[in-house]
């Protein structure tokens, strides 16, 4: 960032649990750094400094900014991860105010690596991204709606401030810029639109810059892209959190509407009946929470921690174990992870190949090529058949490598 002026001593504050980072050079600027544990990995376009470094504990990020912006995306993502939102694990925070009035001061916020994860510009020119392509808007979408359920008016979205990682059959988003963002205790449908306006606007400069930097002309850039994410979100909004009339005789419709809302992936924390003037009616509004339905419902059964889709997929497999065995639930799961999940996990890590490199997104894979062969010959295929099968297709999901 161009500071030349001495420094005065850092500050510090290190979440417990982690490195305390006494080993990396707070007294001069990050440009300058020349340090054994820095790893040399890929990332997006950022306006500001990115390093990696490796500890025993983990791989993590290390981003340079003015220190305002510093203090706010601390406190946000911590106010996220508290809530369970997705956005990237905080660390820590390190003030550097500079001696020197005329620079500004310096600091550092210290965030997780997430493992498995790619950048837009990777997802959009990685082959099969027109297959892709509806995966990444609904997971957008899912994310902002995520966000502004929980009051988070994010004030600058874009393609560029996320990172993409495969979930199963989809595509999950990660928040990681929170510099610009702000926690209430509710968003205001205007804060929310005016979010969506500046997620329309920065999507379509980042659908500019690729074609610049790939020579196409612009006229020819998928600049819609932010438009569809809109439409999407808005749809998605309606149906979590919109009001909706029914007979005083029509409770049932609690829970068909509580399962349209846990199978987009949302949990629900309570339902609000409102009777209608003149009786006889109610409004049903629920009070959805985050995007974690089937994850939590599969840590619970099982004690596997899985992305969203990945649950969802991982559960219709248990259930699909369920129906053959004449147990009781709980003793079915156990048996399941026992005689199914385990060893079909533990021959996945044991492969020599990049299909190991998220081995809970394999074996989503492996579930999905045992369903395609079923399908195909019209009848139920064991498991060793489908695994050797999808050993010699070779074909595993992961486009970017």
């Amino acid at each position: 960032m161009g500071h030349n002026g001495p420094m005065s001593t850092p500050r510090l504050t290190i979440l417990g649990g982690h490195p305390d980072f006494l080993d990396l050079p707070w007294d001069v600027p990050m440009p300058t750094w020349d340090h054994p544990r820095r790893l040399d990995l890929p990332k997006g376009i950022s306006r500001h400094i990115v390093h990696f470094y490796e500890y025993g504990e983990g791989i993590y990020a290390v981003k340079e900014l003015p220190l305002e912006p510093a203090r706010r995306e601390f406190r946000v993502l911590r106010t996220l991860q508290s809530l369970q939102a997705p956005s990237v694990v905080p660390v820590g925070l390190v003030e550097r105010p500079w001696l020197d009035p005329t620079e500004e001061s310096s600091a550092v916020v210290i965030t997780v690596y997430l493992n498995h994860a790619f950048s837009y510009r990777e997802l959009l020119s990685g082959p099969g991204f027109g297959a892709r392509r509806n995966q990444m808007l609904d997971a957008f979408a899912g994310l902002l709606v995520e966000l502004h359920l929980i009051g988070c008016y994010w004030g600058d979205c874009s393609l560029s401030n996320v990172l993409y990682r495969y979930d199963a059959d989809a595509i999950e988003v990660t928040m990681v810029d929170g510099e610009t963002a702000e926690m209430r205790d509710r968003l205001s449908d205007g804060q929310r639109l005016d979010d969506i306006e500046i997620m329309i606007m920065n999507v379509a400069g980042g659908m500019a810059d690729i074609a610049a930097a790939t020579g196409e002309d612009v006229d020819h850039a998928d600049l819609s892209l932010g438009e569809d994410i809109a439409e999407r979100y808005h749809g998605l909004w309606e149906e979590v959190t919109g009001l909706e009339l029914m007979g005083s005789d029509e409770r049932y419709r609690i829970r068909e509407r509580i399962e349209r809302v846990n199978d987009l992936g949302f949990d629900v924390g309570g339902i609000d009946l409102i009777p209608e003037s003149g009786g006889g009616r109610l409004r049903l509004h629920l009070a959805v929470t985050g995007r974690n339905f089937h994850r939590h419902r599969l840590r619970d059964l099982t004690g596997i921690d899985a992305s969203e889709n990945q649950a969802r997929q991982i559960l219709a497999d248990l259930h699909h174990y369920e129906a053959g065995a004449d147990l009781d639930k709980s003793i079915a799961a156990i048996r399941w992870r026992v005689e199914v999940f385990e060893p079909l996990m533990s021959r996945i890590h044991g492969l020599e190949w990049r299909r190991t490199v998220d081995p809970v997104q394999a074996y989503t894979d492996f579930l999905h090529h045992r369903y395609e062969m079923s399908v195909a010959l019209g009848q139920d295929v064991s498991n060793e058949e489908a695994f050797e099968s999808w050993l010699a297709a070779d074909q595993p999901g992961y486009p970017i490598g």
